[in-house]
């Protein structure tokens, strides 16, 4: 209950600076918004000038490293042929249709079992899962489509998505391989095109279950720190093909000096998920907090461009 709450209230605080900042933004900078909202959310001031920890070179990020082509990344349909170009479409999730709003999607050509997504969502937002059409709630599908495709990238500066054509894509339900009972999603943290670390998210097939994060070293060895959510109660195996993975992973973020690559291993398979440059918008503390310091010093800035 504690972390729901406090949760709760980061996000409430952070949606009411955005919409202040909204209708004054414009007479202040992004490098007092991001210092406003750091402060609010991780309850010190944030060191733009001399960054240390992984949370500030986040927002350093943010600010500096204005790579045009983060657009293309982010977007949850264009990224789909950037990947395929680098690591083949054989990993990439097949789309089954593109819409320009919820209102228009067309029911008629969807399989039993899929899943819809706005191409401008970040942070699990955005995503509506399908298992059965018999029984899937349309109306409730539309308004939640309706809310996230008017996500705001102003709320954690995320300069990346400003651009992004909002857009309703429909994917092919993935699911495991028999034998294997969750989704893992592996989500590795990649530096200069190395893989250092990587968290895996498990129990959000459960309805009756919070989503646990484990985080691991780059040999799959189980670190001890906590962001966000609590661990697994059963801790998860090191995946089939977890090298195969981390390969990929590094072929995708070669020349990023910082990249999140996010995959599934489905036993038989591996797909890709999304590119993240923002893991948690650099707003979530890390438990102990040394691990944010870790983490920092894996992140190398070129400071040339501040």
């Amino acid at each position: 209950m504690k972390h729901i709450n406090q949760g709760f209230i980061r996000n409430l605080l952070s949606h009411l600076l955005a919409l202040v900042w909204s209708r004054v933004g414009h007479l202040f900078s992004d490098k007092l918004y991001l210092k406003v909202r750091f402060f609010l959310l991780m309850g010190k001031k944030l060191n733009l000038e001399n960054p240390q920890t992984y949370n500030e070179k986040l927002q350093w990020l943010k600010l500096y490293d204005r790579n045009p082509d983060y657009t293309k990344m982010v977007d949850k349909y264009a990224v789909k042929e950037y990947v395929a170009s680098i690591i083949g479409p054989e990993y990439v999730i097949p789309t089954i249709g593109v819409w320009d709003s919820p209102e228009i999607i067309e029911w008629s050509r969807l399989p039993n079992q899929f899943v819809l997504k706005t191409t401008n969502g970040g942070g699990g937002e955005g995503v509506v899962i399908c298992k059965d059409i018999n029984k899937f709630d349309k109306k409730a599908a539309i308004r939640i489509l309706k809310r996230d495709i008017k996500s705001d990238w102003r709320i954690g500066m995320e300069w990346p998505y400003k651009n992004v054509t909002h857009r309703i894509i429909a994917e092919e339900r993935i699911t495991p391989s028999s034998g294997i009972n969750d989704l893992y999603d592996y989500k590795f943290f990649c530096f200069n095109g190395k893989v250092k670390a990587l968290f895996v998210a498990s129990d959000r097939q459960s309805m009756n279950e919070e989503v646990k994060f484990d985080f691991y070293d780059a040999d799959f060895n189980h670190l001890p720190f906590k962001q966000g959510h609590s661990n697994a109660r059963i801790e998860p195996v090191k995946p089939r093909h977890f090298e195969l993975m981390k390969k990929l992973a590094e072929q995708l973020s070669k020349g990023m000096c910082h990249v999140r690559v996010d995959m599934y291993d489905l036993g038989d398979k591996v797909l890709f998920g999304e590119l993240t440059f923002f893991h948690f918008s650099g707003t979530i503390p890390f438990v102990p907090e040394e691990w944010d310091n870790i983490f920092g010093d894996w992140l190398t800035l070129k400071k040339s461009n501040s």
